[in-house]
């Protein structure tokens, strides 16, 4: 046995005794939190857009939001609300070894998030439908602002649907990894990022929605 193994079994003869494999669970953490904050400046450059645009035409803006459906609005921040509740709730159940209830609390995580997009998903259509989007004949007769407006509106809401995607992809493999094992009680740090991400996604909704909803 080589200097180098001897000196490694006696700093760390747990390690060894018991063939566990170093995870760097903070490294993780802080790539995830970096991650984030460059999303947060992605979201912070497009809110400080609007905010411009709003300045310059709030009549504009406050006539384009009457176009919008509140209730539709207010359904789905309630829907990501809850489901940032199960998800912390699925992070503290299989903390406390209780797996089944970890993977159904995930699961309901992405109905709720399915819904959010089925919800959108007919918000989008019955606005297309009108003729409300990007160079679409109703803005044909609109104000600047307005159309500035439903400019902001499908590309904040669009992306934010993209990340809401993202979001429930990344769940679902963490899902996976539960039912497999390969995240535990003792190994959840690819459970908490993913937490982490989908926060993120309904803070950034908890912006959007009064921004494009409530500002009639």
């Amino acid at each position: 046995m080589s200097d180098e193994v001897i000196e490694s079994v006696a700093l760390h003869p747990t390690s060894h005794a018991t063939g566990h494999v170093h995870r760097d669970d903070e490294a993780s953490k802080m790539g995830m939190w970096l991650f984030l904050f460059t999303e947060l400046l992605l979201f912070g450059g497009m809110f400080l857009l609007y905010a411009g645009y709003r300045f310059l035409y709030p009549d504009g803006f406050k006539a384009a939001a009457l176009e919008m459906n509140s209730f539709i609005g207010a359904v789905n921040t309630i829907i990501l609300l809850t489901s940032s509740l199960s998800i912390a709730l699925s992070i503290a159940a299989l903390q406390k070894e209780q797996k089944k209830l970890s993977i159904a609390l995930l699961v309901f995580t992405l109905f709720c998030g399915l819904a959010f997009l089925v919800n959108k998903y007919f918000e989008w259509s019955h606005e297309i439908h009108n003729g409300i989007y990007p160079k679409g004949p109703a803005l044909e007769n609109m104000s600047e602002g307005e159309i500035l407006y439903f400019g902001l509106y499908y590309t904040m809401t669009g992306l934010h649907g993209l990340h809401v995607i993202v979001g429930m992809i990344f769940i679902g493999v963490v899902l996976a990894f539960v039912v497999k094992n390969k995240i535990s009680s003792t190994n959840y740090t690819r459970l908490e990022n993913a937490g982490l991400y989908w926060h993120l996604v309904d803070i950034i909704w908890i912006f959007l929605f009064p921004l494009f909803y409530l500002i009639h």
